[in-house]
């Protein structure tokens, strides 16, 4: 008989918890062969990421997951042989007690944000008593091999390299997304919060020598990119055109074809953590918007990022990547950054190339919490 995984998602930041959990949910059912429930509170958020999702359904499949919608009225579930409490959700006191009641007890998980800080090697995998007397599991994601990797499906960076070289299969993708930059052009994609500074970015780029497609889809960034081009309500299809700055709104589209978009572009701006990872998998140079958080403990968090990231560059590329992410995630003008960084772009496209191989030889984050389970029975 399968397993059975209970996934418990509150939807916080738009798109990037219910993401991180709909990949892992998917990578359980087809790699591992697991039964797997996903519960999220907001299925709008879902549905975004899901074409073909229904926003109000109780229940549904989708890739062999069954996700069920979280309602504040909690209805009796039996428990789930794993249980992962993701980014530190608070689950129904009644699931709760119908784990205590359970016997023998399933495996209780608490999947952590990712992070780079050095002090989550010595808490992942720790055990925590809880007041119900269930033992509750501490899982880190993260760079080192101390801890439990990232999410990534098998094959991902050999499909990856056969898609970068079968020049039909990009035109046809970006066709289909009615994507036709100029000869020439550079594509870049954004997917980021809100930044002040965003629009001397875009001016750079406008007055730039280099053609530059911008693919920027549907998201909190859109009324920065409306305010600097002076118009409103900017939809999916949109193609707005200034000097040497090609503009086009996108909609959101189905995982496996973001991480193709990402493949086509040559830099990729990336938000919260999903986007992150999948970035990095993409094997290009990015900026890392990361999400702010009210006692500024996101700065450690990208700090400690760039200090493992940037082993391996030149002092230069590596001091004018820093102001780069810096200048962006402050909201600072970005006009003298950014063409400080562009003297290093083919230096840093071989790093990003080279960080997503090396990271590739660690266990994915899927498999690590399989194995978690195994040496726990």
């Amino acid at each position: 008989m399968k397993a059975s995984w209970d996934i418990f998602c509150t939807v916080v930041d738009n798109f990037g918890d219910v993401g991180v959990t709909f990949r892992l949910a998917r990578q359980l059912v087809a790699e591992h062969d697991l039964q797997v429930r996903l519960w999220v509170d907001d299925l709008s958020a879902f549905a975004r990421l899901c074409p073909g999702a229904d926003a109000q359904a109780e229940q549904q499949w989708h890739d062999g997951v069954q996700v069920c919608s979280w309602p504040e009225d909690w209805q009796p579930a039996e428990p789930a042989d794993v249980v992962i409490q993701a980014f530190a959700c608070h689950l129904p006191a009644a699931y709760i007690e119908a784990v205590q009641a359970c016997n023998p007890r399933p495996l209780w998980l608490n999947l952590e944000y990712l992070s780079a800080e050095e002090w989550v090697t010595g808490c992942h995998g720790l055990p925590s008593l809880q007041s119900s007397g269930v033992k509750k599991f501490f899982f880190f994601p993260g760079f080192r091999t101390s801890t439990g990797g990232l999410l990534r499906e098998a094959g991902l960076i050999d499909r990856r390299h056969a898609f970068e070289r079968n020049l039909s299969a990009r035109q046809a993708f970006l066709a289909d997304l009615s994507i036709y930059p100029q000869p020439g052009a550079r594509l870049i994609s954004l997917f980021a919060y809100e930044h002040a500074g965003l629009g001397s970015w875009l001016a750079y780029l406008a007055q730039d020598a280099e053609l530059t497609h911008l693919l920027v889809p549907e998201g909190r960034v859109i009324g920065d990119v409306e305010r600097w081009l002076d118009v409103e309500g900017l939809r999916a299809g949109a193609v707005h055109v200034r000097g040497a700055l090609t503009i086009q709104v996108l909609p959101f589209v189905r995982q496996e074809d973001y991480d193709r978009l990402l493949w086509c572009c040559a830099f990729n701006v990336v938000r919260g953590e999903d986007s992150f990872v999948r970035g990095q998998w993409a094997g290009r140079p990015l900026i890392w918007h990361i999400y702010e958080q009210d006692d500024d403990a996101h700065w450690a968090k990208l700090d400690a990022f760039l200090e493992l990231y940037l082993a391996g560059l030149s002092d230069a590329a590596g001091q004018a990547l820093i102001e780069v992410w810096r200048h962006w995630n402050a909201g600072q003008d970005m006009t003298q950054s950014w063409s400080a960084l562009e003297i290093h772009r083919s230096e840093l496209a071989l790093h990003a190339e080279r960080w997503c191989l090396e990271r590739a030889l660690q266990d994915d984050l899927t498999t690590a919490l399989v194995q978690f389970h195994r040496n726990w029975l």
